[in-house]
C-alpha cells in the first residue's frame, strides 16, 4: 500500500505505511499504534475555553452576535488558507504543475472567502444601523469584528 502524500501529514501517513509494510494489520492495530502529538500553538488552542466567549458577553443583539462569529470564522479560514498558500510555495518537492494547480484552487478558496468577509461586513453596518445600536454598541461591535 502506497499513500502519496506531502506536508504536515507526511509523517503520519509514513509512519502508518512502515505499520502497514512489517506486518499486515488490521485497522484497529493500526490505530492503535498511531501516535499524535500537538505544537504548543495547537495546545494552546486547545486550551481556549470559547472564542466566542466575549461575543456573547455583548450586550448586542443576537443577529449581530451570529453576525460577528461568522466574520471571526471566515478571518480564521482565510488565515488558514493563506498559510497553506505559503506552504505549497515553500515546499521545494513538488512539481511546477502541482504546486500551479494547488495555488490556483487555494487562490480561488481566498476571493471566495474574501468576498463572504466583505459581505459579512456590509451586512452587519447594515444590521447595526437597523437595530439602532448606542453609540456604545456600536463600537462594542466594530471592536468584536476586528478582534
Amino acid at each position: 500500500m502506497r499513500i502519496q502524500s506531502t506536508g504536515p501529514l507526511n509523517n503520519l501517513v509514513e509512519g502508518v505505511q512502515r505499520q502497514f509494510n512489517a506486518v499486515e494489520q488490521t485497522p484497529e492495530q493500526v490505530r492503535e499504534g498511531l501516535r499524535v502529538s500537538l505544537s504548543e500553538l495547537g495546545k494552546s488552542m486547545a486550551a481556549k475555553p470559547d472564542e466566542n466567549e466575549d461575543i456573547d458577553g455583548s450586550d448586542l443583539p443576537q443577529a449581530i452576535k451570529d453576525l460577528l462569529k461568522m466574520i471571526r470564522e471566515l478571518r480564521a479560514q482565510i488565515v488558514e488558507k493563506q498559510a497553506q498558500v505559503e506552504a505549497i510555495m515553500s515546499d521545494q518537492s513538488l512539481d511546477p504543475e502541482t504546486k500551479r494547480q494547488q495555488l490556483e484552487a487555494l487562490q480561488t478558496e481566498l476571493a471566495s472567502l474574501n468576498s463572504a468577509l466583505t459581505t459579512a461586513n456590509a451586512n452587519l453596518i447594515k444590521l447595526m444601523r437597523e437595530n439602532g445600536l448606542s453609540s456604545e454598541q456600536m463600537q462594542t461591535a466594530a471592536t468584536l469584528a476586528m478582534g
